[in-house]
């Protein structure tokens, strides 16, 4: 006999978060407390610089992912506000969630967890992970499908970034490799178990209108302008900051105009797609972060730029309707032309600037703070930190055979879960609505016969 759905959908997202907020708040209370203050001058000058130089950078990254990531995502016409709230919801979540297990997987001392402001960064960059995952699935599930997908996903990036950046010492200060590739696949292998056998029909409200593609677009130009905050962060503030940022610039502008020149070739009569233009041109910021900091010479950021915008709009044009024949795979935001491919190039091309790099700039290669060890730095002395060239390529092949293989694991064990029906997920007729989740205020002052929100509705109450 069948599990029934929740008779009571309603009443499953308050109770989530409730629950989830009850408990962090207890954890909070009995665990987590401030640095104290030290009554010397040099450790005060210390922390004031720290926070001077970090939060600016802080402040771009909250803005990239509040306001930027949500408008990108809010092509869909008849699903903005959720595209908005459901990311703003997530990222809050997520955070709070890595929170807790960074703190008590390498910060825990005597019984307590010291929070600064760098470990509140690294717990948004956990936090992206989800952002970008629930992307391939955007429409088509409910907050708890959400929810229930961020709490798997964050212990398991924890686990696969410590496994690729301090076991295997992979060199990777943008988060190409540790959180666009391993986001990517683990929200492909949710959006692959969830659906399974049969690709979603395409739904009468999923396509975009030009009002909804102008909100992406200003999303993606917000995400454009504050990335290289994103990739430099957690570079040393010096040389490897500076250049990251430059390579940054380099490398975006490069996939802005290679995007608009391979849209025009492709698309009939040498008119831009929008979702060529809004994907394509942020490809060179996924890309170049693997190799931001590393001693290259400025043409190298910008070829690559240039491929990863090109790769990005083919794997539009061709790649995601090939794998949704062959492999029946459902991408809504083609999160795998984006994050997915860039990134896989990003890495390759890391590879090749650990061999081919002189040896007298090695000692800058990977001057980056460390991702887990709190606030104290940690650069790289000599080749590669005492590796060979060859050894340390081997590591960073490495280290994207581990994102992809443990992302992908990962998420269709999360998807498989996903498919409980007391997740209330929506039925087919209601997904891409806004009604279902939000009070519409003119629909709600005047509801009229036959309305989108009378039958989405009457239709929920059928299912129930």
């Amino acid at each position: 006999m069948a599990v029934p759905p929740s008779t009571h959908p309603h009443r499953l997202l308050p109770l989530f978060l409730g629950l989830f907020q009850g408990a962090l708040l207890l954890f909070f209370a009995l665990f987590v407390t401030y640095e104290e203050p030290s009554a010397q001058s040099e450790d005060t000058n210390l922390v004031a610089n720290q926070v001077y130089s970090t939060f600016p950078f802080f402040q771009d990254i909250q803005v990239m992912l509040v306001v930027g990531l949500g408008l990108l995502l809010a092509f869909l016409p008849h699903y903005g506000f959720s595209a908005l709230t459901h990311n703003f919801l997530l990222l809050n979540f997520s955070m709070q969630w890595a929170l807790v297990l960074q703190g008590l997987l390498h910060h825990f001392h005597n019984g307590q967890i010291h929070l600064d402001l760098h470990k509140l960064l690294l717990s948004e960059f956990a936090a992206v992970t989800v952002l970008i995952s629930v992307g391939a699935i955007l429409g088509r599930a409910s907050p708890c499908q959400l929810l229930v997908m961020a709490t798997c996903e964050i212990p398991v990036y924890l686990a696969s970034e410590w496994v690729i950046v301090t076991s295997l010492g992979v060199l990777d200060v943008g988060g190409t490799i540790t959180i666009h590739v391993f986001s990517c696949y683990f929200g492909l292998g949710v959006s692959k178990a969830l659906f399974w056998s049969t690709q979603p029909p395409l739904h009468p409200k999923e396509t975009p209108t030009p009002r909804s593609d102008l909100m992406s677009l200003v999303g993606m130009l917000i995400l454009w302008v504050f990335w290289p905050s994103f990739v430099a962060v957690l570079c040393q503030p010096s040389d490897a900051q500076h250049r990251a940022i430059l390579n940054t610039l380099l490398a975006m502008s490069a996939s802005a105009i290679t995007t608009v020149m391979a849209s025009s070739l492709l698309e009939k009569d040498g008119k831009l797609s929008l979702g060529h233009l809004q994907n394509g041109s942020l490809a060179g910021g996924v890309a170049i972060g693997v190799v931001a900091d590393m001693a290259m010479p400025p043409v190298a950021a910008i070829a690559l730029g240039s491929l990863s915008a090109m790769v990005c709009v083919l794997g539009f044009r061709f790649l995601t309707p090939l794998l949704g024949r062959k492999l029946t795979l459902h991408d809504q935001c083609g999160i795998h032309n984006l994050h997915g491919l860039p990134g896989i190039v990003g890495a390759a091309a890391s590879i090749v600037a650990v061999l081919v790099t002189s040896k007298d700039t090695s000692g800058s290669h990977s001057s980056q703070l460390s991702p887990v060890g709190g606030n104290a730095s940690e650069v790289v002395e000599g080749q590669w930190g005492g590796r060979g060239a060859g050894t340390q390529a081997l590591c960073q092949a490495g280290g994207l055979a581990v994102a992809v293989g443990a992302s992908l694991l990962a998420g269709l064990l999360t998807g498989a879960a996903l498919r409980l029906p007391c997740l209330a997920r929506p039925p087919e007729q209601l997904c891409f609505d806004d009604s279902l989740y939000f009070k519409i205020q003119d629909q709600a002052e005047s509801p009229e016969p036959g309305s989108g929100a009378e039958e989405g509705a009457l239709a929920l109450k059928e299912k129930v």
